[in-house]
């Protein structure tokens, strides 16, 4: 049985993420020092590189580490290339190509070429609009083919794919950033070994008040 095969068989719903040791293992086979040169085996090369920007907008260095240095992007194409099932798959790549496309509608320029600030106008673009514009965006996720004939690829919008594709990517980068072993032992609340039972009690007196990692 291979790696693959493994992982799926811990059990993988559709949009759903695992959560069991051997993806938490693969979560921090990604947590060495940034590759600066990395080459997704997933995605395309420019589509990793949109995958970099996109997250390091979402998840940004501050007082604690950013995406780029737990190599959430690098989890991510991982996770999609030996995790995800074929139906996932297939829907991440279209939505990232349509990512792509909307990215050249924008700025008249390819993604690989993008700046930062040009890509923080992209995640505030979609994911900062209203629930109406937002259900507007998703309501042209069409066929550009004939929808009697299946056996044709199906081309997403431009814009609707956009969305999906942010709002997948901000999902997925959130859960590997809160499930990492950096963020979940020296951030978050931490207690492996858990006391007492208390039902209700001060979230000030409570770890802090940070939110608990187990």
């Amino acid at each position: 049985m291979n790696r693959r095969q493994a992982l799926r068989n811990i059990g993988l719903g559709a949009g759903a993420i695992i959560v069991g040791p051997t993806t938490l293992n693969l979560l921090q086979s990604c947590k060495n020092d940034p590759t600066y040169n990395w080459e997704p085996t997933f995605l395309s090369a420019s589509n990793g590189f949109a995958l970099k920007q996109i997250l390091e907008v979402i998840i940004p260095k501050t007082e604690t580490p950013g995406a780029e240095d737990l190599n959430i992007a690098e989890f991510i194409d991982s996770y999609m290339q030996e995790v995800a099932s074929k139906e996932r798959q297939d829907k991440f790549k279209r939505s990232a190509d349509a990512f792509s496309r909307g990215f050249k509608n924008e700025f008249d320029k390819e993604e690989g070429e993008g700046s930062p600030e040009e890509y923080e106008q992209m995640v505030a673009k979609y994911l900062k609009a209203t629930h109406a514009e937002m259900d507007e965006i998703a309501k042209r996720n069409t066929e550009t083919q004939d929808p009697q004939d299946r056996d044709l690829e199906v081309t997403l919008d431009a814009d609707a794919g956009s969305l999906a594709y942010l709002q997948e990517v901000r999902n997925m980068g959130i859960w590997a950033y809160k499930t990492s072993e950096e963020i979940g032992e020296n951030v978050m609340w931490y207690d492996p070994v858990p006391g007492e039972y208390i039902p209700c009690g001060p979230v000030d007196e409570l770890g802090g008040g940070k939110a608990m990692s187990l």
